[in-house]
């Protein structure tokens, strides 16, 4: 590895950088900085969403309602001089709802394509397993080839192009299971949990203190759409060693095989894990991946991924604790 100047110093890791990554860092800082204003103790929530962010992938959030998943999400489109819009899915929404349709104009007598919510920037898909299966399927081909073909014609999106979608966990009255081809769609599935005692009271502080201020009032755009073009031009620049390379691809492998596994996760996970971790890398401001950058991004990738044998689900193992499992009993590389 060409890096000079490494030590150790009081478990702080000094090095220099072959790619400068400082410009990244501090906006990433800033970024964070502007969402805590609002958001309260959901730091591992808001990184997430910035590394999927620098790795150009669409990301899935799933807790109860009121624990600042849409509000979140907002927020960081509020951060980013870019184009915002959100789509609330329902039962009764339809493909055309989202992608757009052809309309007639009057004074030419021809069919004109007339845009839906789906183009813009960043998409904030607000309980998407609330709209049928052919809903859902209108949005395969956007999530995966950022484009949107209707009556045979081409529409492609304007980058940055990423799709932040909230769901319920609790609540399935009314509810469609996404498909496993959506799913692995997503680079993460974060799950939003509550917050402890501490954070709640700050949280209920915060609001007293805004005395009716709405959220995004107070939050400024830090980033420009230049600016992120170029930050994830940086990613194709980081370093990652052969032996990472084979780690992860080793973690992926013993999903498929597993006892506890019904489906294991796809070359696309492995794909998802290595971007993911060379985004942790990144905003950690350095341009090398480590060990740790994998396990970091392994559980958010594969927890919606792969599927328990109905005999683990039935016992309540959750596919967390068999990604650890996996995680432990692979050989992490020196």
């Amino acid at each position: 590895m060409e890096h000079t100047d490494i030590n150790l110093q009081d478990d702080n890791l000094e090095f220099t950088n072959r790619v400068d990554l400082s410009k990244l860092k501090q906006a990433v800082e800033s970024i964070k900085e502007q969402l805590q204003k609002v958001i309260i103790g959901q730091d591992d929530f808001i990184e997430l969403l910035l590394v999927a962010l620098l790795a150009d992938g669409h990301v899935l959030i799933e807790g109860v309602p009121g624990v600042a998943k849409t509000v979140t999400a907002k927020l960081l489109a509020k951060t980013i001089s870019t184009d915002f819009n959100r789509i609330q899915f329902t039962p009764d929404l339809m493909p055309s709802d989202v992608l757009g349709t052809s309309v007639l104009n009057m004074k030419t007598s021809d069919f004109e394509f007339k845009k839906g919510p789906i183009f813009s920037n960043l998409v904030l898909i607000d309980e998407i397993n609330r709209a049928p299966a052919k809903t859902q399927a209108a949005l395969f081909e956007v999530m995966e080839e950022r484009q949107v073909t209707i009556d045979g014609t081409k529409y492609e999106m304007k980058p940055p192009f990423m799709v932040l979608a909230t769901q319920n966990p609790i609540e399935q009255e009314g509810t469609y299971a996404l498909p496993e081809a959506q799913l692995d769609r997503f680079i993460f599935k974060i799950n939003v949990g509550y917050p402890n005692l501490e954070e709640e009271v700050l949280i209920i502080q915060s609001h007293n203190n805004r005395k009716g201020a709405l959220p995004q009032t107070l939050i400024e755009s830090v980033l420009s759409e230049k600016d992120l073009a170029e930050f994830r031009s940086k990613m194709f620049d980081i370093l990652v060693e052969d032996k990472i390379v084979r780690y992860i691809a080793e973690i992926i492998n013993k999903t498929r095989n597993h006892p506890h596994l019904y489906l294991g996760g796809s070359p696309r996970a492995s794909i998802a894990v290595l971007m993911a971790a060379k985004g942790f890398a990144a905003i950690s401001g350095r341009d090398f991946v480590i060990p740790e950058d994998v396990k970091k991004s392994v559980y958010p990738v594969l927890r919606h991924r792969v599927i328990l044998t109905p005999e683990r689900e039935m016992e309540g193992l959750t596919t967390d604790k068999v990604i650890e499992m996996i995680i432990q009993s692979v050989e992490v590389p020196r």
